[in-house]
């Protein structure tokens, strides 16, 4: 595997969007619900359904607020409830509605909402960025990595929390010549050249192996390529499910550092201190607030 990790201090912003945060829904029309902020601080209000759009306006405490419509954006896990549900403001911004109290029975929206900015017609909506690059900061590559972690523990059970650990720590927050050029974000390599069902070819690197000693040495070896970010992450997932030697990880879905651990002793890498690596990532950057409960 490529041991290529720059440490880095994660920018605060993509923490959840106020973790002591509740919203405390009161009467209101049938289509809308008025509700009122209760923060220690304040609550960040964002131009869309997730953490990584741009916040428009920070909620103050007591502060009411109208809320129009319901959109399904990124899954939080909130102090109210965990839940993929965003509500739209009166405004045009939204809010999780994990930190909302009571369960306003709110329309879906109709039309997403523009970024409210006054002097700009008709502004673009922002995108779910669809897969890590090679080009990104650190915060934009995590926010990237969110939805395809996600998407591969809803299909594989690998806890979000792990597979971000092991997306930074393998492709160096993306910026490795592994990742950047061929979209390969976990050092999966070639075996006989050959591939695999997700990747699209392989290609050969300089790399560290380790022996049971600890001793490294620098070797060449054939690692995969892939057509999209996506099938990286995708490929990743099924060879944790679906590989014998890591069985024995699934048995602590529910707990992210055993499952590194189970992972780490399945042969998934020859870093003697691997698994202490991946688990101080997820303490770090507190990767375990992305797993899904599933």
């Amino acid at each position: 595997m490529l041991r290529n990790f720059k440490k880095y201090v994660l920018v605060p912003a993509m923490a959840l969007a106020a973790t002591a945060t509740t919203l405390v829904t009161t009467t209101a029309p049938a289509d809308a619900a008025v509700i009122s902020v209760r923060v220690s601080g304040t609550l960040a209000a964002r131009n869309g359904a997730a953490n990584w759009f741009t916040q428009t306006r920070k909620i103050k405490n007591k502060q009411k607020v109208t809320v129009t419509c319901k959109v399904s954006g990124q899954y939080l896990r909130g102090n109210i409830r965990r839940t993929a549900q965003w509500d739209r403001t009166a405004i045009g911004d939204y809010i999780s509605h994990a930190y909302v109290s009571g369960n306003p029975k709110l329309p879906n929206c109709v039309v997403p909402a523009p970024a409210p900015t006054p002097t700009v017609v008709a502004a673009p909506v922002a995108t779910v960025p669809l897969g890590p690059t090679g080009t990104m900061t650190n915060e934009q590559f995590l926010a990237a990595s969110i939805p395809a972690a996600q998407q591969s523990q809803r299909d594989t059970r690998v806890p979000t929390s792990v597979t971000l650990a092991q997306a930074i720590l393998e492709s160096g927050w993306g910026r490795s010549s592994l990742s950047a050029n061929d979209r390969n974000f976990f050092g999966m390599k070639c075996f006989n050249n050959v591939s695999g069902a997700y990747a699209s070819g392989c290609h050969a690197y300089s790399t560290q192996e380790c022996n049971a000693a600890g001793v490294c040495s620098t070797t060449v070896a054939t690692f995969r390529t892939y057509a999209t970010s996506a099938a990286s992450f995708t490929d990743h997932g099924m060879a944790l499910k679906n590989l014998a030697r890591y069985a024995a990880a699934f048995n602590y879905t529910g707990n992210p550092n055993q499952f590194v651990a189970e992972v780490h002793k399945g042969g998934y890498a020859t870093d003697p201190l691997y698994t202490t690596k991946l688990v101080n990532l997820m303490t770090k950057y507190n990767l375990y607030q992305y797993d899904l409960a599933l």
